[in-house]
């Protein structure tokens, strides 16, 4: 099964949400004579993908861009407005490149999956000609070191940890010495899950990030915050409260398969603009797939 396939399979439950609704205003705006929208279908329409997740304020703008008619049909509309904001998130943090390593700290809240997609996002990257080392940086929670070492040995990587407590930024600091000596690429961190109101974590997440520093000009290089797409406008609470402390620069989604509120994605663009690196769709090891925002929307729109 291709990647579309997958993604598309993975969305289902919020395409299933989109879809009869938006068949009938695609109907509607499309037997206009100019294409625009009336009262009632352009407020159908942010119902619509409000219900969906995408979130009050890119609801509104989505809205605003298509009422007014233009080139193609609504649907084309619609998802031409979704990928602009796709674009700028993206345009807003590109990817690093540069020396080798690249340094990834994951962040985010216990419960979220991290240490899982850590592990998943090893094989991926991997199976697609990297060669990628794991960093147990969690050093409080023994249960969190010994996953990921399941998920290391499941991807076949290299994994660098410690004893139970020890400094989680010596931690990074020799991951980074031995991968740079391993001619490993990327170095995966595992950080402690945290909210904003531990001050002592997200002091101890700075202290990682200094250190990583001192290790490798630019490190980290990327910081990814982990979300469960279940959780909805709840992970954007969470996200911006990750924003200044640990100085986000991609999102990874997880859980995409598993809630009908899958426009959670566009939410994460438009009020963030951060870009979203990876999607999880699934259980299994190869189910974090690289984020396709032109397959994403046509995905939700393709049954339509």
């Amino acid at each position: 099964m291709g990647l579309f396939d997958r993604l598309k399979q993975g969305l289902s439950r919020t395409t299933q949400t989109l879809v009869s609704r938006f068949g009938d205003l695609v109907r509607r705006a499309d037997d206009a004579a100019d294409g625009a929208l009336d009262t009632d279908t352009a407020e159908s329409l942010e119902e619509m993908l409000i219900a969906a997740d995408v979130g009050v304020a890119a609801s509104r703008v989505v809205v605003d861009a298509v009422r007014h008619g233009g080139a193609g049909g609504l649907r084309d509309r619609v998802k031409r407005e979704l990928l602009r904001m796709f674009e700028v998130a993206a345009a807003a943090h590109p990817p690093v490149t540069g020396p080798s390593p690249r340094v990834v700290l994951v962040v985010g809240v216990n419960g979220v999956g991290k240490t899982t997609t850590l592990g998943k996002l090893a094989a991926t990257l991997k199976a697609s000609g990297h060669a990628p080392m794991v960093c147990a940086a969690d050093t409080f929670r023994a249960a969190a070191v010994e996953q990921l070492e399941i998920w290391a040995h499941r991807a076949g990587v290299e994994i660098v940890r410690a004893a139970h407590g020890a400094d989680p930024a010596s931690v990074v600091f020799d991951a980074i010495t031995s991968g740079r000596a391993k001619g490993c690429d990327p170095i995966l961190v595992d950080t402690a899950g945290r909210l904003h109101t531990r001050v002592n974590l997200m002091h101890e997440l700075e202290k990682m990030r200094r250190v990583a520093g001192r290790a490798m000009a630019g490190a980290p290089h990327e910081v990814l915050l982990v979300l469960d797409a279940t959780v909805g406008q709840n992970g954007l609470v969470q996200a911006r409260e990750f924003l200044g402390v640990a100085g986000v620069t991609g999102i990874v989604l997880t859980k995409l398969d598993g809630t009908a509120k899958g426009g959670i994605a566009v939410a994460i663009a438009h009020d963030l603009k951060l870009p979203i690196r990876y999607v999880g769709i699934g259980e299994g090891i190869d189910d974090l797939i690289p984020f396709d925002p032109a397959a994403y929307v046509d995905a939700l729109f393709e049954a339509a």
